[in-house]
């Protein structure tokens, strides 16, 4: 039996960084289809606000998160069961170290190689937690005072604020970037304490259009997400 406790490897989380981007060809994907989670650091950040907000969901409601509207066709349940225990590993392995080793927590962040060395790209990574947000937001939204603050640096990197981060000097952009991890540590802190008196779920809504693999990549290169940041 799999042990849901176990951390990933990395052949299985390269296993899954594939699995979620080939479930669906290019060719199927319209300019309003909904891609779901693309790569396994936008899933990390997905997973992360699951475990980091004030209501507890199961694999039925944040699931169809995951597919948009590219759930895969199973051949058999064994297949459905394998990628599913490597969603709830992974998940389980957010939620213990946020609870048991906070300050050991770092985000799953993609890497870039381009202009002549490695970069941290966090924007994939904080769309998902975004995604994660807004499957209970108002929940979330019960706490705006407190909680939006700690959000604003996560935000500042995706298409809800068009990108904000991205127009920064390098220096402010890598100052906000680096607030992300102690933030997200402070925001699970913040829920934990309160969980029980949480509303309930309701559904995602994006009130901005996500990046597709053939626009253009949000960091500024000029060249197609897909040949940039996605990679």
């Amino acid at each position: 039996m799999t042990d849901l406790t176990e951390p990933l490897t990395d052949p299985e989380l390269d296993l899954l960084d594939r699995f979620l981007l080939d479930r669906f060809g290019e060719d199927d994907v319209s300019q309003d289809a909904d891609e779901g989670v693309i790569n396994v650091s936008e899933l990390d950040g997905f997973l992360t606000a699951i475990v980091s907000g004030p209501v507890t969901l199961g694999p039925s409601e944040w699931l169809p998160v995951v597919w948009g509207d590219f759930e895969p066709a199973w051949d058999n349940a064994e297949d459905f069961e394998a990628v599913l225990s490597l969603f709830v590993r992974h998940m389980n392995c957010i939620a213990f170290q946020l609870i048991e080793e906070p300050d050991a927590f770092e985000p799953m962040y993609l890497e870039t190689r381009a202009e002549g060395g490695p970069h941290l790209v966090v924007d994939d990574w904080c769309e998902g937690y975004l995604r994660g947000v807004a499957l209970c937001a108002d929940a979330w939204n019960a706490a705006q005072s407190e909680v939006m603050e700690l959000l604003t640096p996560i935000l500042a990197f995706t298409g809800q604020t068009d990108w904000a981060a991205h127009d920064m000097a390098d220096r402010d952009r890598d100052l906000l970037r680096d607030e992300i991890a102690p933030n997200v540590r402070d925001i699970h802190a913040f829920w934990l304490e309160r969980r029980e008196d949480a509303p309930s779920a309701v559904p995602f809504r994006r009130e901005q259009p996500r990046v597709k693999r053939n626009d253009l990549c949000p960091c500024g290169s000029g060249k197609k997400y897909k040949h940039c940041c996605l990679q």
